[in-house]
């Protein structure tokens, strides 16, 4: 279902959680837990308690964040096999769903925001499209911006592996985060994802738009980088 971003959140500030491991050390989720949810032993919504505080604020969740809880106000994901997994998950998720992928053209419970070709990195100034920047993540932000935000608050954008190897903060693609083959390694992708960072800075500023990092040990240079727990 094509879609124009609403202006729902004129002025206000909105928390976008990505997928890096740091998400849990921010809410001081215990490591027990977040190795059971790694094995499968617990599930993401556990989490929920521990992150109480943004139960009353604007959220946008990349990807398998839908499973954390439905205070989450929306979904947003770019990548056509995680739709398809995760398809069932996400037609249950009483929140938005949003995604920049033609997969999902056809499905009116998805809002469809085209890639916007003209400005590939940076953030749209159009609406009903989003700068994709290579990932998930950061082209939320132009889904936070075009719905008002004044203030955008980024948690769990690692954009590298932690000190055990995890890329995120679950183990939900199917697949391990390191390589497991040497001779078929799984290319990390996080030079490709920090590539938008910089002009979308430029952009946020000239929009007006403050952008802070509260991953702390996060690979991009851009944002100020706060701890969660000063935020809140």
């Amino acid at each position: 279902m094509n879609w124009t971003a609403p202006k729902l959140w004129e002025g206000e500030e909105v928390w976008i959680l990505g997928g890096g491991p740091s998400l849990t050390k921010q809410f001081n989720i215990p490591d027990e837990l977040v190795q059971k949810v790694i094995q499968g032993l617990a599930k993401p919504s556990d989490y929920s308690p521990y992150m109480e505080k943004l139960h009353n604020k604007h959220v946008i969740g990349i990807n398998v964040s839908y499973l954390i809880g439905d205070w989450i106000d929306l979904i947003f994901f770019g990548d056509g096999g995680f739709f398809l997994a995760h398809m069932n998950g996400l037609a249950a998720f009483p929140g938005l769903k949003c995604s920049c992928h033609p997969q999902v053209v056809g499905y009116n419970w998805v809002k469809y925001l085209a890639k916007d070709t003209k400005r590939i990195r940076g953030i749209s100034p159009n609406p009903k499209m989003v700068s994709w920047n290579g990932n998930s993540g950061a082209a939320a932000i132009s889904v936070a911006a075009n719905m008002g935000a004044k203030r955008i608050v980024l948690v769990g954008f690692d954009m590298k592996l932690n000190e055990t190897n995890n890329q995120h903060w679950h183990n939900l693609y199917g697949r391990l985060n390191a390589p497991r083959n040497p001779r078929k390694p799984f290319q990390l992708p996080f030079n490709r994802h920090l590539q938008g960072f910089p002009q979308i800075d430029k952009d946020a500023k000239s929009r007006g738009i403050e952008i802070i990092n509260a991953s702390p040990d996060s690979a991009i240079k851009e944002f100020p980088k706060f701890n969660v727990k000063d935020l809140l």
